[in-house]
């Protein structure tokens, strides 16, 4: 089916639609504790490929209400599932079409679960629970001068998804760089000193809240629980905010910016991570400059700098221009030769909007250069991958992966396929190194995918992968799955390592994400499985430890996490 050009731009396209429950209605959850409100919502995630009918939904105004629904849960046979603002891809809160949904229970932490505190200022801390969105919190550190280096770019996700999938940026030091005190450059998990969460009791026999401190080995797993946890409190270590400057340029040949080592480039993506420490490639399908972003920490105002007070600053790409959206719709409507002309449109919309809208040199507070997708963007899938590799290697990365993939996509579309609409988006960013904290015995998140490898000490950055593409393209499933076998027997072990981004597309079949047996069951936990320190099996043990019951669950996790007993 064609889906209209309102359809996929509109922000009401991962809006629930609720209905509260009225006596008479329709028979509400047996016993469903009478001072939280219930009703059902339906679930549809960020490109909705994830869509569920209705499903039973609350949205508890405390912590102690959480523990109370999910007790209630046990008792009667329900998950119960986290939900932020389904700003996400893979099926983590509930997968397509959720099968035994009316023994869900959808969890809304977004309505009220969102206090946030300064709790010290030397070193800086701030207490925030976990239905808090991004853009809120980054703002409300913002006026206590606080901020954090390393953010996803929407502001639209709540904290509570962002640590379960250890949510990343883009930045390691630059070759002058010091790191600044309260600052990381790993994942949000990483900058975590405590959290609260909803886990078993043996001895009452029941669910209850336990706050755990970064040095007890039993918060490891929670730091990225993947979807098999419940937290309703974090307390991170933040650091004193910092202007950055971004500088967008547009006109470097991707030959170039991703050209072999060796081969006397000077443009090159390492090149600006070593000035910098901090950059995006955006490299659109079927054209050949990619747009390179480029932020550096710069105290005071550059003289050619625009100076912004808020987010969001790049208008041309949240707001998607007519010519744009008049292809995507041709596209969702079957015309997809038309795929490279699509590219070229959205190169074309992003050069002249940098210059139109005075946005290729911005200059202000960490928040407003770090947060620049909004809801109304084009909404697209996309698949994600981290390759552990060094400093030194960086530019072998990525020149490996820009040679294949500009192979595959020629292949395909000498057959006159175009399984990729989007872009290639390429980041680069350092590892959940606990000191960062400044807690004696900090343990390290077990399951982010920026965990150091014990094996490979030298491997000190993550180059972070994205293909993005609508879902409906045809091919794209079996061209992702080529993808996907390319980053596991290229990045092997021997200078670099694979493994998948939580909250992305990973596990293809020809026809379906996160459904191959193999990768699910072997290849994704072996990734951290490797040398003196294997935590794949630790931190399932200890999830199920938790949560033996698995309230916390659903179908696809238990096949990704197995164990525990099954729910009474």
């Amino acid at each position: 089916m064609a889906i209209s050009r309102r359809g996929f731009l509109e922000v009401s396209a991962a809006t629930a639609v609720s209905t509260l429950w009225t006596p008479g209605a329709r028979p509400a959850p047996p016993d469903f504790p009478a001072d939280i409100p219930v009703y059902r919502e339906e679930f549809r995630n960020w490109a909705g490929e994830i869509r569920t009918s209705a499903l039973w939904t609350c949205a508890p105004r405390s912590p102690a209400d959480v523990v109370t629904v999910t007790n209630w849960a046990y008792e009667h046979g329900f998950t119960v599932r986290a939900r932020g603002h389904r700003h996400t891809w893979s099926p983590l809160t509930v997968p397509d079409g959720a099968a035994g949904a009316d023994r869900v229970l959808l969890v809304d932490t977004t309505r009220h679960l969102t206090s946030m505190t300064v709790v010290s200022t030397e070193p800086a801390a701030v207490r925030v629970q976990t239905g808090a969105a991004m853009e809120d919190l980054l703002g409300f550190l913002e006026g206590h001068g606080l901020g954090v280096t390393n953010t996803p770019a929407p502001g639209d996700l709540s904290v509570g998804g962002v640590l379960a999938i250890n949510g990343h940026g883009t930045s390691v030091p630059a070759d002058d760089e010091v790191r600044p005190p309260g600052h990381s450059y790993g994942t949000l998990s990483n900058l975590i000193l405590s959290l609260t969460a909803v886990v078993w009791d043996p001895a009452e026999g029941r669910y209850r809240l336990r706050t755990f401190d970064r040095a007890d080995p039993d918060c490891a797993a929670l730091l990225t629980h993947v979807g098999r946890a419940f937290l309703t409190e974090v307390t991170l270590r933040v650091g004193t905010n910092q202007n950055l400057r971004c500088v967008s340029t547009v006109d470097i040949p991707a030959a170039e910016l991703f050209a072999p080592p060796g081969a006397g480039a000077r443009r090159t993506l390492a090149s600006f991570v070593a000035a910098a420490g901090r950059v995006e490639a955006i490299w659109f399908a079927f054209t050949d400059h990619p747009w390179l972003k480029v932020w550096s920490v710069r105290p005071t105002r550059p003289l050619t700098s625009r100076p912004v007070t808020t987010p969001y600053n790049y208008v041309f790409s949240d707001n998607v221009p007519e010519p744009v959206s008049r292809l995507a719709e041709r596209l969702l409507a079957g015309e997809w030769a038309l795929t490279p002309t699509f590219g070229q449109a959205q190169y074309t919309t992003a050069a002249a909007g940098l210059t139109a809208t005075l946005a290729t040199d911005l200059w202000g507070p960490s928040k407003n250069l770090l947060l620049y997708v909004r809801p109304t963007t084009l909404r697209e899938t996309a698949n994600g991958y981290a390759v552990h590799t060094t400093r030194a290697s960086i530019q072998r990365v990525v020149a490996e992966f820009a040679s294949f993939y500009e192979r595959q996509l020629a292949g395909y579309r000498a057959r006159g396929e175009y399984p990729v609409t989007g872009q290639v988006e390429i980041r680069v960013a350092g590892l959940d190194r606990p000191a960062d904290v400044g807690v004696p015995g900090a343990q390290s998140p077990l399951l982010s995918a920026a965990r150091p490898r014990a094996d490979h000490p030298e491997w000190d950055v993550v180059v972070w992968f994205d293909v993005l593409t609508f879902p409906t393209a045809p091919r794209a499933h079996e061209f992702y799955r080529e993808m996907e076998r390319f980053f596991f027997t290229t990045y092997t072990g021997s200078y670099a390592g694979c493994r998948v981004e939580w909250s992305k597309g990973w596990g293809y079949t020809g026809t379906a994400a996160w459904a191959d047996p193999t990768m699910l069951t072997r290849t994704v936990p072996d990734t951290y499985r490797h040398g003196p320190d294997p935590t794949w099996d630790r931190a399932v043990a200890a999830l199920n430890g938790h949560d033996p019951h698995r309230v916390f669950s659903n179908p696809f996790l238990d096949r990704l996490l197995p164990g525990g007993a099954d729910p009474a």
